[in-house]
C-alpha cells in the first residue's frame, strides 16, 4: 500500500478513484503520565510518555486507513491529511484522524 500526502504519485498513473478513506484513534491519557509530563514541562525537555501515546494513536489510525483502502480494492492512498485533537472532559483524550483518497495505480 502506497501512502502519500501528495495528490499524485510520481511515476505512477492513477487508474481509478475508489473513494475517501478515514482512520481514527482516540486514546485516553493516564494520570501518572499527566503528572510526569507536567514535571517535564516545569523542568524542560520532551514528554516521552505522550510522544509514545501519540505515535501509538497515529499507528492505529494509519492501520485503519490501510484496511479501509484495501477493502475498496485500492493499492494506494493519496492526499493524506493528519489531524490531531484533544477531546473529552478537560482534554483527557487524544484523537488522531487520518483521511485520504483510496486509488488504484
Amino acid at each position: 500500500m502506497i501512502l502519500s500526502t501528495t495528490p499524485t504519485l510520481e511515476g505512477k498513473t492513477i487508474l481509478e478513484y475508489r473513494g475517501i478513506v478515514v482512520g481514527e484513534a482516540i486514546l485516553g491519557a493516564n494520570i501518572f503520565k499527566d503528572i510526569f509530563a507536567g514535571i517535564r514541562d516545569i523542568i524542560g525537555g520532551r514528554s516521552g510518555a505522550y510522544e509514545k501515546e501519540l505515535a501509538r494513536a497515529r499507528d492505529i489510525a494509519f492501520g485503519e486507513l490501510k484496511e479501509r483502502a484495501m477493502a475498496l480494492g485500492a493499492n494506494a492512498v493519496v492526499g493524506i491529511d493528519i489531524d490531531y485533537e484533544v477531546v473529552g472532559q478537560h482534554g483527557s483524550m487524544l484523537m488522531v484522524s487520518i483521511s485520504g483518497t483510496a486509488v488504484r495505480v
